[in-house]
């Protein structure tokens, strides 16, 4: 357990799906956490009210991404608005986090996925990348232990049908690995999911907070994936000289400091998602910049310049 001065933050999420992340609801994940006392957060989740006058119990994103609601969304992301200048959220391209892990899992390189990432969407149909990414996805579940070899079987076959692209090139002769990989996720114990984004962008979230040494509490929405092994491995991947305290899981609604990383999670998520799908709105990434994590896992270059206001490497990410 760490000791010392003790920072304590509250965190959210918006978009999880767990590792179904092409089949899911969102292309984004995002996490977000804030460092403010209980009654800055209720002062301003009271304000937020009586700027949107709604009847709702529980305020959540989609109150403030409703076009009416536009002039308290840019105040609530911007300069005069509640949230501290260090409030941060880590953003995720689902896609770019599957690939990342097939080249992980078939090259034992994450620095080809931001190349093979570009390539896929840049120059391959849209129902062809789509196919791709629901087959790769698929390959590296470690939840889907029934579906025995059969995920080998149906990426092969995916890239069987895109001949001629980097995919295939560099792909097509992995398949002893894959069946390597697939044979360890039926005969070894369940483990901690690899591609469920949520420990990983967690892990950044406690970086950027206790960048300086300090330990880190974090106070988290209720999530059943946070389980003690994951919380186990969370401590494992935590970057030095960052410390992991404590986490204790709460309901949002009985912490408003939860339910403004809430507020930040849900609208980030829709941001991002609107930028990566040639939709962006200026002035909303524009406000919603300094608070991204330069180490996001983003490698679309053309969003990633309206999103991330600093240069990280190529691919977007160091987390572990």
């Amino acid at each position: 357990m760490a000791t010392g001065p003790v920072l304590e933050i509250a965190c959210d999420e918006s978009g999880s799906d767990g590792e179904n992340l092409i089949g899911g609801n969102t292309d984004v994940f995002a996490h977000a956490g804030v460092r403010m006392d209980a009654a800055e957060a209720h002062a301003c989740l009271r304000e937020m009210r009586d700027r949107i006058r709604s009847p709702a119990l529980e305020y959540k994103a989609n109150h403030l991404l409703r076009e009416k609601h536009r002039p308290v969304l840019e105040w609530f992301l911007g300069p005069s608005g509640p949230l501290p200048p260090d409030a941060r959220v880590h953003l995720t391209d689902k896609a770019f986090f599957v690939v990342r892990r097939v080249a992980d899992v078939l090259l034992g390189d994450r620095a080809e996925a931001a190349p093979l990432y570009r390539e896929g969407r840049g120059a391959l149909p849209a129902a062809q990348w789509r196919a791709f990414l629901e087959s790769a996805n698929d390959l590296v579940r470690t939840r889907n232990r029934d579906a025995g070899p059969a995920p080998v079987d149906a990426f092969y076959r995916t890239l069987d049908a895109l001949p001629g692209t980097a995919l295939a090139t560099r792909l097509r002769h992995t398949r002893p690995r894959a069946e390597a990989f697939r044979a360890r996720v039926l005969d070894e114990p369940p483990s901690v999911p690899e591609l469920d984004p949520l420990i990983p962008s967690l892990a950044r979230t406690i970086a950027h907070f206790g960048r300086d040494g300090h330990p880190v509490a974090v106070v988290h929405d209720r999530q059943n994936t946070l389980t003690a092994d994951r919380v186990r491995r969370l401590e494992t991947i935590l970057p030095p000289p960052s410390r992991l305290a404590s986490l204790t899981l709460v309901e949002s609604r009985s912490d408003p400091r939860v339910q403004l990383a809430d507020f930040l999670a849900g609208v980030a998520r829709k941001i991002a998602s609107d930028a990566l799908g040639d939709r962006a709105d200026t002035a909303l990434t524009g406000l919603l910049r300094p608070h991204v994590d330069p180490h996001s896992l983003w490698a679309d270059e053309r969003s990633r310049s309206l999103l991330l206001s600093r240069a990280t490497e190529s691919g977007g990410s160091r987390t572990p």
